[in-house]
């Protein structure tokens, strides 16, 4: 088996900086909120236990910090850590209509916090070696702390939404204008 969210595309990747906000905003979401969340992102089928729904929160809390971290160097020395201590099985996939993509290999009884451990440290890893930086982050707006992958090609990326950057946009013109 096979899952799209291990290569370095940004559909795999904004699994990873979902997954970082729902536990961020919730410690303790249950079961099926995170199973739902498999879901939409083409997660393998996994059928979690509260038991796995407290550790899968508990491993991403290591996603978190990885995406907090703007130093590559810092973010490639806690990949390989990942890496190391639960091993990718990548392997090329060709899904219809698509090219050729990095997955991780999920056998059919793998434990989801491994699987999850593994296949983001691998998507992370992918994309921190393609763009060459931390190409992730948390929003600069005062009042969010979401995270977000940077698919930008241009000017890093400093908010998790639209919605964020014009909001703290606004709330400058408006101060400049109150001056």
């Amino acid at each position: 088996m096979t899952e799209d969210l291990a290569g370095a595309n940004p559909r795999g990747l904004h699994f990873i900086a979902e997954l970082a906000n729902t536990v961020q905003d919730d410690s303790e979401v249950s079961a099926a909120a995170l199973q739902a969340l498999l879901e939409r992102h083409g997660g393998p089928p996994f059928v979690l236990t509260e038991s796995d729904a407290r550790r899968m929160c508990e491993a991403a809390v290591l996603l978190i910090d990885i995406l907090a971290m703007s130093d590559e160097d810092r973010a490639a020395e806690a990949i390989n850590t990942l890496l190391d201590e639960h091993p990718a099985r990548p392997c090329l996939v060709r899904l219809p209509g698509r090219p050729w993509s990095l997955h991780n290999k999920a056998p059919h009884s793998a434990d989801p916090t491994h699987w999850l451990l593994s296949t983001t440290a691998l998507a992370l890893g992918l994309w921190l070696s393609e763009r060459g930086r931390c190409a992730w982050g948390q929003c600069a707006a005062p009042d969010c702390h979401h995270y977000f992958i940077d698919t930008g090609r241009r000017t890093p990326q400093r908010y998790c939404t639209p919605r964020c950057a014009t909001r703290v946009r606004v709330a400058s013109h408006r101060a400049q204008r109150g001056r």
